[in-house]
């Protein structure tokens, strides 16, 4: 891929997952179910990963290949903590239940806690693109 479009899809995907920030807390705000702000939260963490590894060339078509990915490419490596990781795989497990498994309810502390999650998560990705750009 010529880099050029390395960048706007980067640059998309940030995006996404701005937006994807940006719906959970009016969900959260607007007190509507934990689901939906679990979802969003988890899909602004799936899209700035997706930045992240279009840099690297590798896009899975799995969400598990894409932390996969994300773990053995920058969380192993030491680009970011592993409490990214592990907000990053929670966030998974939260959205596979609260979408998969409607016997649990999750409750608005858990999306909450997600969402914050989901926020730093972000913040890190786009702090380390713009420190390395393409």
């Amino acid at each position: 891929m010529k880099p050029e479009h390395v960048i706007e899809l980067v640059r998309h995907r940030m995006e996404q997952a701005r937006a994807a920030l940006t719906d959970a807390k009016f969900l959260l705000d607007g007190q509507r179910t934990p689901q939906s702000v679990i979802n969003r939260s988890y899909y602004a963490m799936f899209y700035a990963a997706l930045a992240l590894l279009q840099t690297i060339g590798k896009t899975p078509s799995k969400h598990t290949g894409v932390i996969g990915i994300y773990d053995t490419e920058f969380m192993r490596r030491g680009v970011f903590p592993k409490e990214s990781s592990i907000a990053f795989h929670d966030a998974f497990d939260a959205r596979l239940v609260s979408d998969y498994q409607p016997v649990r309810e999750a409750t608005r502390d858990e999306a909450a806690s997600i969402l914050a999650r989901a926020q730093g998560f972000v913040v890190e990705v786009d702090t380390y693109l713009k420190a390395h750009p393409q």
